[in-house]
């Protein structure tokens, strides 16, 4: 049996896309894991921002 490599998921900070544009003051972030192997392009998710109050694109930065 071949050894499995750990250091493919890596932990990734998800940010709101529409929070900048829309002036209100904090920031809406998530943390998950992404296996780097199968999606080595950036994650976007539609995930709930509290702060404007409805699901928005959220993307990965670096």
């Amino acid at each position: 049996m071949g050894k499995k490599n750990k250091d493919a998921r890596v932990q990734v900070i998800l940010e709101c896309t529409e929070h900048k544009a829309s002036g209100k003051p904090g920031i809406s972030r998530y943390v998950t894991t992404k296996n780097k192997k199968n999606t080595p392009d950036r994650l976007e998710l539609k995930k709930y921002n509290p702060i404007l109050k409805k699901y928005t694109i959220h993307k990965e930065i670096k």
